[in-house]
């Protein structure tokens, strides 16, 4: 019996999600595109998980759509009803990491910047080959990596096909960081742990909260947010958070130290 094409691993309200095609480095044929969507879809509707982690097995976090299916009527970029595999991420309420593992090409670079943070390995590269294989973007590509790296260096990376490697994409602020390879998934989920510490009811409307405001104008950005905070004051409780504020002071203090 084959191996699973995505394998899922739940521990402390941490799943890890991992895309197992690595012979074909992760290429994103349906049978793996359908996995991956049922399984965002039932993580999304546990109410244990407070962080997502997605990488790849192998030597790839992924390469895109598989092309060998391009022309057979498998390559179709909705999967699940209206669902695709970017998404099934942008519909999840918890906060989802991309662990970088390694090449992380057109469809794949597509998938890691629909998530929330991205940490890297620093074998870990990215390329756009939209313009070198001759296929027109469909998961989020023009809107989304303008928005990380800014316009120029978009262009460049998407009229070019050229490779960037983990420590220039850190440099443009384009990963959270980048670590050794065997500390990726470590990594990962240290940052997961830190956020399913925070207060989860304020953690899913911060991630919805940036949500919306990066993808409109600054002055509806601005009032967005103004909305949601006189939402929060008509309900907050003020013993509650001068306690919680007691602990994120005592926190502090204690990171300090460490430095």
């Amino acid at each position: 019996m084959s191996e699973a094409v995505v394998l899922i691993d739940k521990q402390e309200g941490i799943a890890t999600v991992t895309l197992n095609r690595p012979d074909k480095l992760n290429a994103l044929n349906r049978e793996l595109r359908l996995a991956f969507c049922h399984a965002m879809q039932a993580l999304r509707a546990d109410p244990e998980v407070r962080a997502v982690i997605i990488t790849g097995a192998g030597r790839a976090f992924c390469v895109g759509l598989d092309l060998r299916e391009l022309g057979t009527g498998k390559s179709g970029i909705r999967d699940e009803g209206n669902a695709t595999f970017v998404t099934v991420i942008e519909d999840m309420e918890v906060p989802v990491i991309a662990a970088v593992n390694g090449f992380a090409i057109t469809g794949g670079f597509e998938l890691a910047l629909a998530c929330d943070m991205m940490i890297a390995a620093e074998e870990a590269q990215f390329a756009d080959t939209h313009a070198r294989v001759g296929v027109m973007p469909g998961g989020g590509m023009s809107a989304r990596l303008p928005r990380a790296v800014g316009i120029r260096k978009a262009k460049e990376l998407s009229l070019t096909g050229n490779y960037l490697p983990a420590r220039e994409a850190e440099r443009m602020g384009l990963v959270n960081r980048v670590v050794a390879k065997e500390q990726l998934l470590t990594a990962a989920r240290e940052l997961a742990q830190q956020i399913a510490g925070a207060n989860q009811k304020i953690v899913r409307q911060m991630k919805r909260l940036y949500d919306l405001t990066t993808r409109t104008t600054l002055e509806d950005a601005l009032r967005i947010e103004q909305d949601s905070f006189r939402d929060f004051n008509r309900q907050a409780n003020l013993g509650e958070l001068e306690q919680a504020r007691e602990s994120v002071m005592a926190r502090g203090r204690t990171q300090a130290a460490k430095k």
